[in-house]
């Protein structure tokens, strides 16, 4: 087991990731350390599907790490996530514990898997006086002609594919300081899921959540003077249940809009994950369906295979 350092549960929205790594870090005695872009966020819950009931298993709490961190409104980023699990990571090495990464954002996964040597980047305004006016689909053109270190799977908002081309533009011209990165030598899981199950899935726990009150928790996070285009800024369930709140769509408009925009963003994550491969990162896949105590039983095989 000590070839590996790290071992990373990844896979789209509604795969079971959670279950998974949670059992795994049961196994295992450790913690997960979540890599999702908008569980850091402080009351996003039910939007961002949180399910912390999901971290007790057989009656023990699992300590989760990097979830509620911010709150809503801020902009959280890849260096800071980066700086974050570095701190976490470290810790827990350092009590002799093997990790567990879990999450579905593809940059915050790679940034770490592959290591990038990433650098806290400033705002910049001229440049997005520039970019102010254009279309996603534009932005969406000017970004591509990058080499692109930034994760294009959450770019559905304006603002967002602003940053990212902000991102791309400040290490193309800049020369600055990197941090270090220790030697992370991840056993890296991946969820294998159906298109037509992980529709089905999708659906359904989309409908679950807006019964549970998702709507209620944007107008309160609102409430709290959080501006609407703050909200829209995070994309899916924030972007379409805020113009909803604030009378822009209807209930039905917003409820097709947003299936179908979640759907979307779990075929830009498979995307994405195929992606990782090709750049170097061994993704070890598993059936989706089978029963989580058969998922755990053959990554402790992958990790003893390593001993």
């Amino acid at each position: 087991m000590e070839s590996y350092n790290l071992v990373t549960v990844l896979g789209p929205t509604a795969c079971g990731k959670t279950t998974l790594a949670v059992a795994l870090a049961r196994h295992l005695h450790t913690g997960v350390i979540s890599a999702d872009s908008r569980q850091v966020y402080r009351s996003m819950d039910l939007g961002t599907g949180k399910d912390l009931n999901e971290y007790i298993c057989d009656g023990h709490q699992i300590p989760y790490y990097l979830i509620d961190i911010v709150d809503a409104g801020y902009k959280y980023n890849v260096f800071e996530y980066q700086r974050d699990f570095l701190r976490v990571y470290g810790t827990l090495r350092s009590e002799g514990q093997l990790p567990v990464l879990c999450g579905g954002t593809g940059m915050y996964l790679e940034s770490v898997l592959r290591g990038y040597r990433l650098v806290e980047v400033p705002e910049n305004k001229a440049l997005r006086d520039s970019l102010a006016g254009k279309s996603l689909d534009e932005l969406t053109a000017i970004l591509s002609t990058y080499k692109q270190l930034h994760n294009t799977t959450d770019v559905d908002t304006a603002k967002r594919a602003i940053r990212a081309i902000e991102i791309e533009e400040y290490y193309r011209t800049s020369d600055a300081h990197i941090r270090d990165f220790p030697d992370i030598k991840s056993l890296t899981i991946g969820l294998d899921i159906s298109r037509e199950l992980r529709r089905e899935r999708i659906s359904r726990r989309l409908r679950e959540r807006l019964d549970q009150g998702m709507v209620d928790e944007v107008r309160s996070i609102l409430a709290t003077g959080v501006p609407p285009e703050d909200l829209i800024y995070y994309g899916l369930e924030y972007k379409y249940l805020t113009l909803y709140v604030t009378g822009e769509l209807s209930y039905d408009d917003m409820v097709r809009q947003l299936e179908i925009a979640i759907h979307q963003f779990a075929k830009r994550q498979m995307t994405y994950f195929r992606g990782m491969e090709r750049r170097g990162v061994p993704i070890h896949w598993i059936d989706a369906t089978l029963s989580t105590e058969e998922k755990v039983e053959r990554i402790g095989r992958l990790l003893t295979k390593e001993k």
